[in-house]
This record gives C-alpha cells, structure tokens and sequence, in this order.
C-alpha cells in the first residue's frame, strides 16, 4: 500500500474508534497488539494487510472499517514442500465453546486461558455480547475474560451470528435456569445434513424445559414444577447432548444422573470446569455422570482447557501426507490412542515422549515425532465410535492418509449424511476415491497428488483434509473461501508455514 492509502486507512480507523468510544489502549487489547502499533497504524506509519483491516472493522463494529474486508479468505498453497522442526497443539475449539456458554450458568467473574481465536468463538462472543456478557481478550489477547450482567437481554440477541453457530443450542441448558421463557434462533455451523435436536429435548424436558421452533426460531418455555426424579438416559452418546444435559444439572437444585453419556475430551474439560465453579461431577471419563447441583453459582473463576486432539490429528496427518519428520508437542495422547493404535498397524514411523499433564493438571500429554513411513492399507475399515473409539471429527483426515498408503482402505463415516461425499473432493487432487453410498468410501493408493483450484468443502475436516493434499501436491494450488476453516483453526496457514509449507493468504479485490 501507499503511504497515502496508508493514511486515509489510518484516519478511518481513529475515526472509527473514537467514534465507538474506545481508547487506542482498548482497541490494541482487542486485537492483540500493543497500543503503540495502533497508534502507529492511525497515523499511516505501518504497513497493515487486508486481514488486519477486516479484524479491527470487527472490533469496531464499523462498516466503514470493513470495506478494507475485500471478500472471502482464499489459500494460495505451492505443494511438494517437506515440514520439519516442531509444532505446538492449541486449546481445544469444541471445548472452548463448551465453556463460552457454560459461563451464562456463574455469576461472576469467568477467565479462560489461552482460548483459541477462532470464528466460532468469535460468533459467540459476538452473540454473549449482544445480550449483555462483557468479554475482553486480556494478557496480550491471550486470554478471555467474561463478565455477565444481572438480567441477560435475549430480545437483544444477534440472530446472523447466532445463526453461524450450531454451539447456540448449547445456550438452552444454561438459560433454563435464568428465565422462564426466551426465544434462540436456530443452530447453524457446518452442512454435514439433516441433524434434529431431539436427543437435547428430550434430556432437557426432564428439567422442565418445551421447545416449539417456529418462524426460525426456538421458542422455549420452563415449567418450573418439573424436576429429574431418576436418571436421565440419552438416546443419543453425543457430545453436545451430554455438555446440554451437564448445563442443566448444574444448577439444578439435588443430584442428576446422566446415562449413556460422552466421555469425549470436551465434555471432561467441561466436567473440570463445573468442579471449579463448586459443582461436584462424579464418573468423569466414563459413561455415567453423577451431578451434584449449584442453584446459586457466583464465583470468580479461573480456568485453562486443555489441547484439542482433533488438531493433533491434523498436524500428525500433514507430516504422513507430507511424508514429512515433524515433532507435534501438547498432543492430549488419551484422546488419540486408538488413532495411533490404526497408524501403527498401517506402519507409522514415530516416537513418543514421556507423559506430563496439561494446564488443567487433568489431561494427560505427549509429544509425538513422526517419520516419514511406508505405509499399507489398514485390514479393517476406518470408522468411528463415541470415545474411546476412533474420534468422528478424525475419520476424515484418515482418507488423507489412505491416499498415501499402498492398498484399498474402505472408510465408513456413518454419523453425518453428507461428509463422506465432500472426501471425494480429493480427487480433484489426483486421488482415487468411490463413493459406495453417502456414507462409505473407498481409498485407493498410493496418490500421486496434483496441484489444483477449487472451492472449500462446507465442513471444517474435510476443508482441512483438502488443504493437506494440497500442501503434498507439486506445483501451486489454490483453495477458495476458507470461512469454514477459520471456525476451527486459528491462524493455520501462518503456523503451517512455520514449519515449511508455503501458504499464501489473499482476498478478491
């Protein structure tokens, strides 16, 4: 940019902040940064890119601001290049926004540490704030912390974020203990096809709560006479069910027993949390959970979730695709044995440190090095099953892998309608993938991968598979409108190229 556009961009962005209110100090907490690089951003003294335009038109709330946010995130990949050195795993995503909507259930003071940067966070953030809950990124944006009002204002509550959002269900366990009656617009996120929230319902009538959706909207009343009298058993062993059902236990006045429940990593950071709010959990990491209610909870808490396995996933499939020697660090290894146990038995090449606990003091870590391998095609299918099984947000990084294997690997991702198909989305960078049914797919390899444009896939692991392929294909490819992928990774391609990939972020102008 020119050192004029520069300055016209600088004078905007004063505009805008003084036109919010905010000191130059408030706008750099925001943001991350330090106040001197916003003040030298205000007087046209530093070069600024369209992706930090686009994050201070949000900070800002200003649409002026947000011109400089020139159209969709697209990838620029130059494939076939090795990654080295080591990679550290970030905090949780499904955990964080577990926790984002278990702080409607205290009154008080809620610091999350080291919680990831990323649009689903943000979309909840933006929908908190929108019915009264402070949030400010603190401790050079590393931090957050969240501050609730006396009276939530539902009827101020931002529908278009909400809307981007499937975590917005998990606000009904919470708010059935705040009001009588309020309304939610219905859950977005990823196309991964029809899924109803029957099984939220039905664990949550036992707390006395009725939903009709009419109009695009939850419309949600609470019979207060209603109270679980024996133990809830979920129809279905999911994540958000059992994070729902724990949301309201926890503030239910006697003790609850969830059956048939998740004993999935975010649900266990969940758990750890409801403990330091003073809610007693029993039968953590197993499927069935005692909860011994808080009816009143007003406490100053302090909380760090512990390492998404999913990401550890990620890296771990970038260095095999890669064929790369790649140390991944903070690896929730609890969370990943059966995956390893599966790459193990295909051939994966790679050592393991000594286990030592996360910030939580709960979850157990590793650090893994992996080395490139031979490997062969499994003998049995690849498919998931709720923890302790094969995770299902994993299953599509192993069509990645198969791709890379020699031999016929059949996957079978029965829990979504839709996400086998976009894993076909993969031949379009030389791999030789049928699809059997919507729910089955057959991996032939050994790929030889090659460059290719094409469109993101509308789900966030099959988005990040395709990236991967990308990364191992020589030559340049390029991945449009990554949205999908920013809801769940922060900063991934700047990381990437941290350890060797070449990832060019750009915008349409």
């Amino acid at each position: 940019m020119s050192d004029d556009y520069l300055v016209r961009i600088g004078k905007l962005i004063r505009d805008a902040r003084q036109h919010r209110g905010w000191t130059q100090a408030q706008l750099a907490e925001a943001l991350g940064t330090s106040q001197s690089a916003v003040n030298r951003i205000e007087r046209g003294n530093q070069n600024i890119s369209l992706e930090m335009i686009a994050r201070i038109g949000e900070a800002l709330d200003s649409e002026i601001v947000s011109l400089g946010y020139a159209g969709p995130m697209h990838l620029r990949v130059v494939g076939g290049r090795r990654l080295s050195g080591a990679i550290d795993v970030k905090t949780s995503k499904n955990a964080c926004v577990a926790l984002l909507c278990a702080s409607l259930l205290n009154k008080g003071r809620t610091v999350l540490r080291r919680v990831a940067r990323i649009e689903e966070v943000y979309r909840l953030l933006e929908v908190l704030g929108s019915i009264g809950v402070r949030s400010r990124w603190i401790n050079d944006g590393v931090d957050l912390e969240l501050v609730p009002p006396a009276e939530l204002e539902m009827a101020a509550i931002d529908a278009e974020a909400a809307v981007r959002t499937r975590s917005i269900i998990m606000f009904l366990g919470p708010l059935l203990h705040r009001m009588d009656h309020f309304k939610l617009p219905y859950a977005g996120g990823c196309d991964l096809g029809t899924r109803t929230i029957e099984p939220h319902m039905i664990a949550l009538r036992r707390f006395g709560l009725d939903v009709a959706a009419t109009e695009g909207q939850y419309h949600a009343q609470v019979d207060r006479t209603v109270r679980p009298g024996r133990p809830i058993v979920l129809t279905e062993r999911g994540d958000t069910v059992t994070e729902n059902a724990l949301l309201a236990a926890a503030r239910h006045d006697g003790v609850t027993v969830i059956r048939n429940a998740s004993s999935n990593y975010m649900v266990q950071d969940l758990c750890f949390f409801l403990e330091a709010l003073g809610v007693k959990v029993e039968g953590i990491g197993t499927t069935t959970l005692t909860v011994h209610g808080v009816p009143n909870i007003d406490a100053d808490v302090d909380y760090s979730p512990s390492e998404d396995p999913v990401e550890a996933m990620s890296l771990l499939a970038a260095a095999v695709v890669t064929e790369s020697e790649l140390t991944v660090r903070r690896v929730p290894i609890e969370f990943l044995e059966i995956e390893l146990a599966v790459l193990e038995e295909m051939g994966l090449d790679h050592d393991r440190s000594p286990e030592y606990f996360a910030d939580n003091g709960r979850t157990r870590l590793v650090d893994l090095t992996v080395r490139p391998s031979k490997l062969e095609a499994p003998i049995d299918k690849i498919h998931p099953m709720p923890f302790p099984g094969l995770n299902i947000d994993n299953v599509p990084f192993f069509a990645a892998i198969a791709a890379v294997a020699s031999g016929q690997t059949l996957i079978h991702d029965w829990v979504y309608d839709n996400r086998a198909i976009y894993l076909t989305d993969l031949n379009r960078l030389g791999g030789r993938l049928q699809l059997l049914d919507p729910h089955r797919v057959l991996v032939e390899g050994p790929t030889r991968w090659r460059a290719a444009e094409m469109m993101c896939p509308p789900a966030l692991r099959p988005a990040v598979v395709v990236l991967l392929a990308m990364m191992a294909a020589e030559g340049t490819s390029v991945l449009r409108n990554v949205y999908v992928i920013n809801r769940g990774y922060e900063d991934l391609a700047e990381r990437l190229n941290s350890i060797g990939a070449q990832i060019e972020i750009f915008r349409d102008i």
